[in-house]
């Protein structure tokens, strides 16, 4: 897929606020400062797209993005910590769940989990929960180059191994780099793939 148009469609803290046109909706989640702004920038090749910070917590509104003219790409606040206090965490956590479970359009959910660390109970709290609710999503695996490649393999391999624990079937998993590029031809080939069946 090539992405010939990207342009921000509006920010919104419930599902009935989002854009009107409805179309499909490819949301990106993840811990705090795992990458998903820079991951979000990288794919659609626009530095200044989605924000960016090093502070944990600097997104705490949901960011559609219209993709190509049909459909969005969605930036959801990052789960777990965030230095807002504990009512910024709650309100945060209400706009997270309330997209999640209210949104019609939601077609695929994308969970960003950072690469260089063994998957937390936190993560797998949450993957847990979408399953609950039958959220469709995959996993991305994020900040691939910090890592060498066999030190790479064998962090999947071990977190592979964490969630075969609790699951049969493995969900769709991606490795990605927002520094060199690595993974963006096979996430936007899998969303396309979607989009045709659609």
């Amino acid at each position: 897929m090539k992405i010939k148009s990207a342009t921000f469609a509006g920010s919104s803290t419930s599902p009935d606020k989002r854009p009107a046109r409805r179309l499909p909706e490819f949301a990106f989640i993840g811990r705090s400062n795992v990458g998903k702004s820079s991951l979000i920038n990288m794919l659609c090749a626009n530095r200044k797209l989605a924000m960016t910070s090093s502070t944990p917590g600097k997104t705490k509104v949901v960011n559609h993005f219209l993709i190509n003219d049909n459909w969005y790409l969605v930036d959801l606040p990052g789960y777990g910590f965030a230095n807002v206090g504990k009512k910024g965490r709650e309100a945060i956590a209400k706009v997270i769940n309330d997209y999640i479970m209210e949104s019609p359009d939601l077609t695929c959910l994308f969970v960003l989990v950072d690469s260089r660390h063994d998957i937390g109970r936190i993560d797998l709290d949450f993957i847990h929960n979408l399953a609950i609710h039958e959220v469709p999503f995959a996993l991305i695996f994020t900040k691939c180059d910090k890592r060498g490649p066999n030190v790479l393999k064998a962090q999947i391999e071990a977190d592979c191994r964490i969630l075969s624990q609790d699951w049969e079937e493995l969900p769709p998993m991606f490795t990605s780099s927002s520094e060199t590029g690595a993974g963006r031809e096979e996430i936007l080939s899998y969303i396309e793939s979607i989009l045709n069946t659609l």
